[in-house]
């Protein structure tokens, strides 16, 4: 499909990584997109090397983290492009943090502003317009970090727990509108921000792999779904452990960067 009434995906953090490879999987696929970032030149740059005009690509620059930034990006979108039948809430940080530091507060607030607070400005824009419509899905894009809290991880996984917990919540609220809210935790996925991981990634997907598998989801509006599935058996054991053994399996294990260490 090569004309305005194919449907539209907007999708945030689409510049690299999983964003990108949904990108490239919804324009695979014949849809017409509206990506976020805020490297915006980097962003038209893949959209013209893949061949996607403006008939069938826009690009918004917005800051998640503020709120009237991508709101300002919904808002232009349904302008320029329409009301889109697919939106994606995918971009995120995860940056380790030690609540003994001070400066760290101030990483963890940045984690929640743009993991919970974003994703819900992602979703304000569209909201009303797919209610009146009937139709559309609100896509949050989660963590299987949101499962069980990890040492040194406390931001990431508390704004990850959050995400479910807050698209848990929409679901309801949206349950009779025809509008569908779809939860995906991915595993370890092969992105910039895990090659900076200094512990082992089992079951790690690429980003093609991973965005297969997330179109399908979100295809057939599946509420909630793990990726991959092995992943999910893993974590839903380690939900089911006592705490006292939780702890003991992840005592040493080596924490996620703080902010500044490393390449984070």
């Amino acid at each position: 499909m090569n004309h305005p009434t194919a449907p539209l995906a907007f999708i945030t953090g689409a510049s690299s990584g999983i964003g990108q490879a949904l990108a490239a999987r919804y324009a695979q696929a014949g849809w017409r997109l509206a990506l976020v970032a805020r490297r915006t030149a980097d962003m038209q740059a893949w959209a013209d090397a893949q061949g996607l005009g403006t008939d069938r690509c826009r690009v918004y620059g917005a800051d998640v983290a503020e709120v009237d930034s991508i709101v300002a990006a919904g808002q232009a979108c349904i302008s320029a492009q329409g009301l889109p039948d697919v939106v994606i809430a995918n971009a995120g940080i995860s940056v380790g943090m030690d609540t003994a530091e001070r400066e760290d507060l101030d990483v963890m607030a940045r984690t929640l502003a743009l993991n919970n607070t974003g994703l819900a400005a992602t979703f304000h824009p569209f909201v009303a317009g797919m209610v009146a419509r009937g139709s559309g899905s609100l896509v949050g894009i989660a963590s299987v970090a949101a499962i069980r809290g990890l040492p040194g991880h406390g931001a990431y996984c508390a704004s990850k727990a959050g995400v479910v917990a807050y698209c848990e919540s929409l679901r309801g609220e949206l349950r009779a509108s025809g509008v569908k809210v779809v939860t995906l935790l991915p595993g370890y996925v092969d992105t910039p921000l895990t090659r900076q991981n200094r512990y082992g990634m089992p079951f790690l997907l690429s980003p093609e792999a991973f965005a297969d598998r997330a179109f399908a989801a979100i295809t057939a509006q599946i509420s909630y779904r793990v990726i991959p599935w092995q992943m999910g058996v893993v974590a839903k054991l380690l939900r089911l452990l006592p705490n006292p053994w939780f702890d003991r399996l992840l005592a040493g294990r080596p924490r996620k960067h703080r902010k500044g260490e490393g390449q984070a």
